[in-house]
């Protein structure tokens, strides 16, 4: 019988699975700019969850955090439970690649261009 040796550690899959879960979950109800926001924090995600895959607990748990924060969004009647933007899933996203110090593009994302002088 042969093993097959995979590249990643078991949880790495399920993190994976569950931002593209969300991703598809907000194709359905966003558009423009937003979407291409969610898709690149998405992509991002993906990034982080590989790359510390073979990590230290301790940053493969800042990196589960993300990816949770990116995929509860907290959608709640309840007045004190406030949905979560996706803009501030990016600031947890771009906090968890500082803090690993990942070459992750944190703060790429440009949705209005810059002006020129």
């Amino acid at each position: 019988m042969t093993v097959e040796e995979r590249g990643f550690q078991p949880g790495t899959d399920v993190l994976i699975r569950k931002v593209d879960s969300r991703l598809a979950a907000l194709r359905v109800g966003l558009h423009g700019p937003e979407l291409e926001l969610a898709e690149e924090l998405a992509r991002r995600l993906r990034e982080l969850v590989v790359a510390t895959a073979r990590s230290s607990a301790a940053d493969r748990a800042v990196v589960r955090a993300a990816v949770h924060y990116f995929v509860l969004r907290r959608e709640s009647r309840d007045a004190r439970l406030p949905v979560r933007s996706l803009a501030t899933a990016e600031r947890v996203i771009d906090k968890a690649v500082r803090h690993l110090g990942h070459p992750s593009p944190a703060g790429q994302i440009r949705r209005d261009p810059a002006p020129l002088g």
